[in-house]
């Protein structure tokens, strides 16, 4: 299992004392998952929330982005072919051919970047279709 996280704290809607939230992505048994879980140490109050699927919240994506900084993907050894890329790229992210176009362009080049949960999904997808790919922190 490939995770991340980063713990957050907040005012209590209900009472205004001090909440502390657990936030993060993890990639297990072959699919992105997403979770944060909160509880406010003045009160009752508590919540949670959690998906899977291939887009995690932009809230819980920009926090752990924050923490740890962006990871890169990139191409590291020989030019793919471009079919068994863009079709890696599409079963991964379930996106147009437009759209695997262009990201397939990008890796070739500067490298994709995202949550480091994220390029290692990407990276697995890439990888078991041969396609050789390093994943590291952005600079």
């Amino acid at each position: 299992m490939i995770t991340q996280g980063v713990l957050v704290t907040g005012r209590c809607s209900a009472c205004g004392g001090t909440t502390t939230c657990d936030v993060g992505q993890f990639f297990d048994r072959g699919m992105l998952r997403w979770g944060a879980e909160g509880q406010c140490a003045d009160c009752p109050n508590g919540w949670c929330e959690q998906g899977s699927g291939s887009v995690t919240p932009e809230h819980i994506r920009r926090l752990l982005l924050q923490e740890h900084g962006p990871a890169r993907l990139r191409l590291s050894g020989d030019v793919p072919r471009l079919v068994p890329l863009l079709q890696a790229l599409r079963s991964a992210q379930e996106l147009t051919l437009v759209e695997a176009k262009a990201q397939a362009a990008e890796l070739g080049t500067t490298g994709l970047t995202g949550t480091l949960v994220e390029m290692e999904i990407l990276a697995t997808h890439l990888r078991r279709r041969a396609i050789t790919v390093t994943v590291e922190a952005a600079a």
